[in-house]
Formats: C-alpha cells, sequence, structure tokens
C-alpha cells in the first residue's frame, strides 16, 4: 500500500514542512484541491446526500500547479499530485503546459489527478455551460494527451479547434504524467478507461468499491487497455487492519490524514508512519 497525504487538509503555511518531513517519513505523495475560483456563493457537495458545499468561499486556494512546482524543488523523491484539477475550466494549452512543466522540475514525479468539477456557481463565474463539463473535460484530456506526445497536434472538435501546433518539451513521464480520473459515476469510469491511469473514487465506501472496480474492469477491457487502473481514495486507515481491508477492497494507494488540527500534523504523520506504515509494510513482506 502507498500513503499520500492531503495538504489541503491543514493551513497552507504547513503545507512545505508537513511535505518535506512526509517524504523523511516514507510518504509515497502529497496532495493540492484545486478550484479557480470559489465563487460567494456556493451550492451542491461532491459528497453524495449533502448539499453543503464543504469549503467556505474564503478559503485559501492556491495555483495547484505552481504549488507543487515549489515544492518539487524542496524534495526529491516524494510524488507530486492535485487532487482534483478542474482542467475543463481551461484550455488545454494552459493545463498541458502547466502538468508538462510540473513533470519536468519534479523529474517525473507528477501525478496528475483531474475531475469534471460539482461546482456549478464556478462554471458559471468562468462563462461555460455546467452541463457541458463532462464533454469539455473528455475533449481537454484528449488534446493533453496528443500536446505531450506528438510532434505536432492540430484539433478540430466541439470546443477545442487549431490548426497544427509544435508543443515541446515532453513530460518526462512517457504519455505524460498519469491522469487520475476523478468521479463515481458510470461517466467517470468511462473517462478512466479511455484516458486514466488511475481512478480517484471520492464517495465510495470500501463494500461499494468492489462492484464499481468490476464495471472498470470491463470497460477497461473494452478500451484494450494493459494492465490495471490504480486506485487512489481515502478510507479508514487507522490500523493495519484497516489498511489491509483496504486492500483487500482495492485500493492502491490511501490518502491518510492523521491529525485533526494543523498544529497536530507533524505528530500524527510520525506516529502514523510508525504505528501504522511501518507494521503494514513488514506484514506485506
Amino acid at each position: 500500500m502507498k500513503f499520500g497525504i492531503p495538504l489541503g487538509g491543514v493551513h497552507p503555511g504547513l503545507w512545505r514542512d508537513l511535505t518535506v518531513r512526509a517524504e523523511e517519513l516514507g510518504y509515497e505523495s502529497v496532495w493540492l484541491p484545486e478550484h479557480l475560483v470559489l465563487p460567494a456563493t456556493m451550492s451542491g457537495s461532491p459528497h453524495h446526500g449533502d448539499d453543503h458545499p464543504p469549503i467556505p468561499p474564503q478559503t485559501p486556494m492556491y495555483d495547484a500547479i505552481a504549488y507543487l512546482s515549489y515544492l518539487a524543488a524542496l524534495t526529491s523523491t516524494i510524488r507530486l499530485g492535485t487532487y482534483v484539477y478542474n482542467i475543463g475550466l481551461r484550455h488545454p494549452f494552459v493545463s498541458a503546459r502547466a502538468a508538462a512543466t510540473l513533470d519536468i522540475v519534479s523529474g517525473g514525479r507528477f501525478d496528475f489527478g483531474v475531475g469534471a468539477s460539482w461546482l456549478r456557481e464556478e462554471w458559471d463565474a468562468v462563462g461555460l455551460d455546467f452541463a457541458t463539463r463532462g464533454a469539455r473535460v473528455d475533449e481537454a484530456l484528449q488534446v493533453c494527451r496528443a500536446l505531450w506526445t506528438e510532434p505536432a497536434v492540430a484539433h478540430h472538435g466541439r470546443f477545442f479547434d487549431f490548426d497544427a501546433v509544435a508543443f515541446e518539451p515532453k513530460p518526462v513521464q512517457p504519455g505524460g504524467p498519469p491522469l487520475l480520473v476523478g468521479g463515481d459515476g458510470v461517466p467517470a469510469l468511462r473517462r478512466v478507461a479511455r484516458f486514466g491511469a488511475g481512478w480517484i473514487p471520492m464517495n465510495h465506501t470500501l463494500e461499494q468499491l468492489p462492484g464499481s472496480l468490476r464495471k472498470l474492469a470491463a470497460l477497461w477491457a473494452e478500451h484494450d487497455r494493459a494492465g490495471r487502473p490504480q486506485v487512489t481514495t481515502s478510507a479508514p486507515a487507522g490500523s493495519p487492519a484497516d489498511v489491509q481491508r483496504a486492500a483487500d477492497a482495492g485500493i492502491d494507494r490511501l490518502i491518510v490524514m492523521p491529525w485533526r488540527r494543523t498544529r497536530e500534523a507533524l505528530d500524527g504523520i510520525a506516529r502514523f508512519a510508525d504505528e501504522v506504515m511501518a507494521p503494514s509494510a513488514a506484514a506485506a513482506g
């Protein structure tokens, strides 16, 4: 099992020190949330059955890829991810360039978590149709992947239209940074099967995961994909037994937050490394 830390769970003033300490302790990754803007009035939630937005509009929100590039300069092994990047809100030229730059300056340590978004008001603020978000994300991913892999790219689609362009330098990781698709429904699973290296389920319980993974496996096979998608998500992880249950459910990377307040985070990740990560690694052999 790999273990990641959600930097959005602490005050931004601790992001640097928490990342450096996490690398020292053997955590595999750190993850930043992303919104282009937070409208003053928001509705809805990414969590099923909840209509209350999970964050207030005044929440500090940095450019995730720019900040991860800063963290890349302070580290050497820990992976850096977005959880998740609203790729449909931008032209793919912007997203592809930012992602490629982070992948290069980090030496190939970027995991590109992307999603179709839940916040209608954010799309309204940008002037885009929320109802088209899924199709727009799919087309943006198609363009990004072409820019990362082909010497010249022309595209004439529903949302993006341009004649041949060159795009250099290419990302360090072959094919571009791994695309991890966030979402829970069938459209998200289809997006994983078509574009993704992995899946970020946002609302699944451990009991629900195996059924969705069977659906994803069938879609993966329809697209003649080799291997299998990697699953990154949060789940109860208070003990090695919890970690084993998560692994049995099909999770490859657990995003853990072993603290309640920012001031507890540094001690929390050290304690978790000793009490959960080390025994779990020993049990796995």
